[in-house]
């Protein structure tokens, strides 16, 4: 009995269709994704459970951590309009004119570690060599020199939040480093109540539930 042939059929499959919506994907991830701008101050921040999220607009960070061995205090502040009112206080109280251009660069700065005297010379820098180690020595918080300069960002935010029609408090969290000695996180918290802020966030790493 003679045997039956099988026909063989084409296995090949037209992938165009599957290019073209990778490509088309890869173009949406691209044009929307935000590009991460490097930490002036990175910090190891402790590990916690809790998973609560921050708010992403009417919020100040005040980061402390250790560069070169120095204690290191950065304050940033998510709102530009904020930002730039915060300036216009800081420029009236320690009599420093800021032009337009600076005013704009500086609307666009997230964090900064400088005092007010740098922080021309900060703005003048490219955004990359704004985040090399060691060019931002930190804002000062002495407050027994009467050059508690934290406290006046602050009290600039919060006045710049109301002038801009906030309708709540400004919100602070403090992101500390794990290593970080515990007197210069209670500086920095003792600075916050010194203006009633009695109640703001800690930053941590998540970290898995132990069982």
């Amino acid at each position: 009995m003679g045997k039956v042939k099988m026909s063989k059929k084409s296995t090949s499959i037209d992938m165009t269709a599957m290019c073209d919506v990778a490509f088309l994907l890869l173009t949406f991830f691209i044009l929307t994704a935000t590009a991460k701008v490097p930490e002036p101050l990175p910090v190891d921040t402790p590990s916690s459970t809790v998973q609560t999220k921050l708010p992403e607009t009417g919020l100040v960070t005040i980061t402390v951590g250790k560069s070169e061995g120095q204690d290191r205090v950065f304050f940033g502040m998510k709102d530009r309009a904020i930002r730039s009112g915060a300036l216009d206080y800081m420029a009236s109280k320690y009599k420093v004119d800021f032009t337009d251009e600076e005013k704009t660069q500086f609307a666009l700065i997230d964090e900064f570690g400088v005092p007010l005297g740098g922080l021309k010379q900060l703005l003048a820098m490219k955004a990359s060599d704004r985040a090399k180690k060691g060019v931002q020595p930190g804002i000062p918080t002495d407050s027994i020199g009467d050059n508690n300069q934290l406290q006046d960002w602050i009290q600039g935010a919060r006045k710049a939040n109301i002038e801009n029609g906030g309708t709540k408090e400004l919100q602070f969290a403090i992101k500390g480093d794990a290593k970080e000695e515990y007197p210069q996180i209670k500086r920095v918290m003792d600075i916050l109540q010194d203006q009633k802020i009695n109640s703001f966030n800690l930053v941590t790493g998540l970290r898995g539930k132990d069982y």
